[in-house]
């Protein structure tokens, strides 16, 4: 004989009982919430700096050049070697010039005596003029020669001048301080006007470093007062080896125009530069910096990642849950971005651990240094 089956109310209960045992093992069994490393957005005083790279040029270089034609005699310096303003540097045969100079010397003297002779003739003719002894045209005759003979005067002495002028160009002296390059003649040679310079001489002390910077950025530092005539930055350099240039420099030039190829515009510091470290044609980094600090959002470059829309990080709200947040990033200090925009001061940002999640993902934040 077959009991019908019933369920029991102690059954539903017991059934219940199970049923929530199994569940709450498969919770127990799904993985937990991955830890990340974390650390809070703070603002930190900053001091902006951009980085360029910049070209050392000398503020002077001056070809040494024959005025007059002659043979090399001297040459009196050192290549490579540091001279000052006014040395003598190369002596070209001076005999023809100094011939040239006593024959002028002459020639004034013949013009002088002349002149005396005219202007006597010309007294004793005016003389006898009172006297009406000799005509209105004998007495302008000798005036005639007395202007004439002072010409001859003016002219010799102006003769003279040139060959004395002429003589000196045989003296070629150094017109600045700097450092001069190898000589292209040889004692023996002959130059003259058109020929190659003798020598090269380039001014190191104090330097230019010509930097390069983009119209846009002009623009903005324009707006904010910018002038060649009182920068509100600082250049510092960086030289190849990687090291830093021991002083600092100040801007002293903006160009007027934008390199159309580059959009660009040129600027100028100059640098002291008296141990010659800096040399023309040198390329260095340059380091533009502000003269005072702001108050910027600051965040490590390590929470920093970058795709095909660029920067962004990962934000873990007050759910734990974690977003993705688009920024707009400054310049890099140290080993930090400074964010322009994108965050808030006090919101967490992961710092290690990006690669275990993923946006709307829960996690288990853990501040960095706790």
């Amino acid at each position: 004989m077959k009991f019908p089956y019933r369920k029991t109310p102690a059954l539903i209960f017991a059934s219940t009982i199970l049923f929530g045992a199994q569940l709450a093992l498969a919770q127990d069994t799904s993985p937990p919430a991955p830890s990340v490393t974390v650390t809070t957005v703070q603002e930190q005083d900053v001091t902006p700096e951009l980085t360029f790279v910049g070209r050392v040029e000398a503020v002077d270089t001056v070809d040494l050049r024959a005025r007059v034609e002659g043979f090399v005699q001297e040459r009196l310096f050192k290549e490579g070697a540091n001279i000052k303003k006014g040395d003598l540097l190369f002596v070209l045969e001076k005999a023809p010039y100094q011939i040239a100079v006593e024959q002028a010397q002459a020639d004034l003297s013949g013009a002088q005596a002349t002149l005396k002779n005219a202007r006597s003739d010309l007294k004793r003719k005016k003389d006898l003029r009172k006297k009406k002894v000799v005509s209105e045209a004998s007495l302008d005759t000798s005036e005639a020669s007395e202007s004439s003979a002072l010409a001859a005067v003016l002219q010799a002495k102006a003769a003279l001048r040139r060959a004395e002028l002429d003589l000196s160009y045989t003296e070629i002296r150094s017109p600045l301080d700097g450092q001069i390059s190898r000589s292209r003649y040889s004692v023996g040679n002959l130059v003259n006007s058109s020929s190659e310079p003798l020598a090269t001489i380039t001014s190191l002390d104090p330097i230019y470093v010509t930097v390069p910077v983009s119209d846009k950025l002009i623009l903005e530092e324009r707006r904010k007062g910018l002038s060649s005539e009182e920068a509100p930055v600082i250049p510092s350099l960086i030289l190849s080896d990687g090291k830093p240039y021991e002083s600092d420099g100040e801007f002293d030039f903006i160009n007027t125009q934008v390199n159309q190829s580059t959009n660009s515009i040129i600027t100028r510091a100059v640098f002291p530069n008296p141990k010659h470290i800096l040399v023309p044609g040198q390329f260095v980094s340059v380091i533009v910096r502000d003269k005072q600090t702001q108050r910027e959002l600051v965040i490590p470059q390590a929470s920093v990642q970058k795709d095909q829309q660029g920067y962004f990080t990962l934000v873990v709200d007050r759910s734990n849950k974690v977003e993705i947040r688009r920024l707009q990033v400054g310049e890099q200090v140290d080993t930090n971005w400074v964010i322009k925009d994108g965050l808030l001061k006090g919101e967490r940002i992961i710092v290690q651990g990006i690669q275990k999640v993923k946006p709307d993902m829960v996690v288990n934040p853990v501040e960095e240094g706790a």
